[in-house]
């Protein structure tokens, strides 16, 4: 296991996230090797820590000004093994190699785990959408397809939104596509309800995060409702869980962006929340507007000199990290452990450093982690791909029950996988094990390609 991990980081010394996500789970699935020496043998590790395709190309567009700007486009295909490639599209001045090939790394177990017929992979931009109009916006998504076209399709690779990446840019990204390859298909996901999306879609992942909250807490014969609960983000991942916890009677008590975050000691209701969707889905504003329209919160600002984040000190029963990878370091940790946190669900992709999973394992909590607990949006991303293959529209109903069964599914095959390999309790490595044994062995069925 060892071995592996320091091949990975000798080949890409500076992709941390990748290494990681890779170290994660490799530790899970030793259990898995030493009962299958036949893994050893094909050198599955060793393929499945290197992409079938890594696609880098630049995107030159023209903003409001008459100025040429240059970014970096990316496509990871990390693997084909059960399906198409399927993974997001993010457009954030933070993007780089290695956070996608970690995100792309985690896509593939994740979409094992949900049963449905899907591949791993990840995309995007160091293109920052904040700030930008309407029109630069389409410009730079025409660009970007001009050359991502070449590459998906949908039996090849269906990418879908992630952060900065709403219906808007699906909408333009979907338009080029289709003018360039003269075709209506389902390459893309979370498409607009009146063009071939599915409902249920911008509210998956939130949902989904939820149920499988409720899922681990029914194991202690116990609910959501009455529970505190903080949250961090305000974007689609975050709004939704937010809406969702609000229908199982619980109370929210926080929501975060970039700058800082609010804490609202009379709770998040719907009134408010419908706030929090205008302000960012539409006006693009900061989360501070919300303090000041709602004397009841209390807006704290970011301090880079702490190295901890003060959102994680208040008192409460459930924690959703929805914001983005790391955010909740081994102090943070600590402080929601000590504050009578009992359940961690993870609406964003690895948003809890190692040490901080070791701390919420250590202590009993009931931690679900993100390719397990967020896996909602991709899994409602699958339905949509398959309305659109049979060009068909299911109700909002179907689709949320689908949903709310496939994570009553991940949490279940998670749970008894975890208990199956000696670690009962232990999302982390039911949910690791689970999705790579599936991966593998259609690996193994398929031959060395």
């Amino acid at each position: 296991m060892s071995d592996i991990i320091q091949i990975v980081k000798s080949k890409d010394p500076t992709e941390k996230e990748f290494h990681q996500a890779v170290g994660e789970v490799m530790e899970s699935v030793k259990p898995v090797l030493d009962r299958n020496p036949e893994y050893g043998n094909a050198k599955i590790l060793e393929r499945l820590v290197e992409p079938e395709r890594v696609i880098l190309f630049r995107v030159p567009w023209l903003d409001d000004q008459g100025t040429i700007q240059v970014n970096r486009g990316f496509r990871i295909e990390m693997s084909s093994a059960i399906g198409p490639y399927k993974g997001g599209l993010r457009f954030h001045p933070s993007v780089n190699l290695g956070i996608l090939k970690f995100l792309a790394f985690e896509q593939v177990f994740k979409n094992a785990l949900t049963t449905l017929p899907m591949g791993g992979g990840k995309g995007g931009s160091d293109f920052d959408p904040k700030g930008k109009s309407d029109n630069e916006v389409m410009r730079f998504c025409q660009s970007f397809m001009c050359e991502l076209f070449r590459y998906i399709g949908p039996n090849t690779d269906v990418p879908a939104g992630d952060i900065g990446v709403g219906g808007r840019e699906i909408g333009y990204l979907f338009g080029m596509y289709k003018k360039l390859r003269n075709e209506f298909t389902g390459v893309l996901t979370g498409k607009s309800l009146n063009w071939g999306g599915s409902l249920i879609r911008p509210e998956a992942t939130g949902y989904g995060c939820v149920y499988f909250a409720a899922e681990m807490l029914a194991t202690k014969n116990k609910s959501l409702e009455g529970a505190t609960c903080l949250v961090s983000g305000s974007g689609n991942v975050a709004q939704y869980t937010v809406e969702k916890l609000l229908d199982m009677k619980a109370k929210v008590l926080s929501l975060s962006d970039s700058s800082g975050y609010i804490y609202d000691e009379s709770g998040i209701d719907r009134e408010k929340l419908e706030f929090v969707k205008t302000l960012k889905t539409i006006k693009r504003g900061r989360i501070k507007e919300y303090a000041d329209k709602y004397p009841t919160a209390v807006y704290t600002p970011v301090d880079p000199a702490l190295d901890y984040n003060p959102l994680w000190r208040h008192k409460a029963d459930c924690a959703f990290p929805s914001a983005t990878q790391n955010e909740v370091n081994a102090k943070d940790a600590q402080n929601l452990v000590d504050n009578g946190i009992k359940v961690v669900s993870e609406g964003a992709n690895m948003p809890t450093v190692p040490e901080g999973v070791d701390i919420f394992i250590d202590k009993g909590i009931l931690y679900g982690p993100g390719k397990a607990a967020n896996a909602g949006g991709v899994s409602v991303s699958g339905l949509e791909m398959t309305q659109n293959s049979m060009r068909l529209s299911w109700t909002r109903e179907e689709v949320d029950n689908r949903l709310r069964m496939i994570m009553q599914s991940i949490h279940k095959t998670s749970l008894d996988t975890a208990e199956q390999y000696g670690k009962p309790g232990n999302y982390v490595v039911g949910a690791n094990i689970a999705g790579f044994v599936k991966v593998v062995d259609a690996m193994m069925d398929q031959g060395l390609v």
